[in-house]
């Protein structure tokens, strides 16, 4: 058994950590802490734990936080979490950041989201937590930088034909459509009913600060330099990730051969579900761990379509299937 805080237990993100950990057989969460007006019971600001989750959620305590826990879960805004994490470190106790704060090298941290590194000595120790390509390292790691939810949409969708050395590098496209949870919760206009309701639109193409992390994370797949344009999109919907992904082969190759490459690269992992005679929906993924992927072979493309709930294979339940690795649980426990 293993004592467990999170930090920033209120965001949609720690909402569903703690309603994770809270069917997690081997934790006790112990800490409960956010921007909060008075402590709260976390089942009064989420009905759905009552019963299931008796903790207090409380303005930040480090001290508190620090000397009951194993772990420290950090659902924290970009920017912030570098201020929390290398004190948690400090005390000896292990760090699973979800923000961006330890994804990226710190130049690349800087021109991207525009401040620089509180703690970049730490971004060398931090460990990418995807585990379909990391485990060994994450087993290992003190800490963790969570992927984003449309990184780890777009990656898992892609990897086996960057390893395979089988597609061009420079001239990958990846097109996502999120639902409007990615967006945090948050008071904003864009995100008002009125604005989201029937309609569907793009933003950042191009721009999008997720878009590094998939070169960087792809480049050290691949051995080489990749290229990616990504155009995230939001779609009416309140969880999920749909990306499609547009690679070119350099050489011809048929879909037999790209099934079995990526039947191959997964055929171990249970949260991957590749499927060979169909393409994936978000409803079969949505309040789940898993990433189903479907690929199509045209005459000149290879076309890999990924699906996740981006607030768990996307964000919490990643986050809680790094931890297993970490203290050596079954990967699966707690998100099945």
């Amino acid at each position: 058994m293993i004592k467990v805080s999170v930090v920033g237990a209120t965001g949609y993100t720690g909402e569903e950590l703690v309603a994770i950990l809270a069917s997690h057989k081997d934790v006790k969460i112990v800490s409960l802490s956010a921007i909060i007006d008075k402590p709260t019971n976390i089942s009064d600001l989420f009905p759905r734990l009552k019963g299931r989750v008796d903790v207090v959620c409380k303005s930040f305590d480090f001290n508190e936080a620090a000397s009951s826990s194993d772990v420290i879960f950090l659902a924290l805004p970009h920017r912030v979490s570098m201020d929390f994490a290398p004190k948690f470190l400090n005390a000896g106790k292990k760090v699973i950041d979800l923000s961006a704060d330890y994804r990226l090298p710190s130049d690349l941290y800087e021109k991207w989201y525009g401040k620089g590194h509180a703690d970049a000595k730490n971004i060398a120790k931090a460990v990418y937590g995807l585990p379909e390509l990391f485990r060994s390292e994450i087993k290992k790691a003190d800490l963790i930088a969570n992927p984003g939810c449309y990184p780890t949409s777009v990656i898992l969708a892609v990897a086996p034909l960057i390893k395979s050395g089988g597609v061009q590098l420079d001239n990958i496209i990846a097109d996502s459509k999120s639902g409007i949870t990615g967006a945090g919760r948050k008071a904003s206009i864009d995100l008002l009913f009125g604005e989201i309701a029937d309609n569907f639109k793009a933003y950042k193409i191009g721009a999008h600060q997720h878009m590094p992390e998939m070169i960087e994370i792809l480049k050290n797949l691949a051995g080489r330099d990749v290229d990616i344009l990504f155009a995230p999109h939001v779609i009416p919907i309140k969880r999920g990730i749909l990306s499609t992904v547009y690679t070119k082969p350099i050489k011809k190759i048929d879909q037999k051969e790209v099934n079995k490459i990526y039947s191959d690269f997964y055929k171990n992992e249970f949260f991957v579900r590749f499927k060979s005679d169909t393409l994936p929906e978000i409803k079969d993924v949505a309040y789940t761990n898993f990433c189903d992927i479907g690929v199509r072979v045209t005459d000149k493309n290879i076309v890999a379509v990924s699906v996740i709930d981006n607030l768990l294979k996307g964000a919490a339940g990643q986050a809680v299937q790094n931890m297993n690795i970490m203290f050596g649980f079954d990967e699966k426990e707690g998100l099945v």
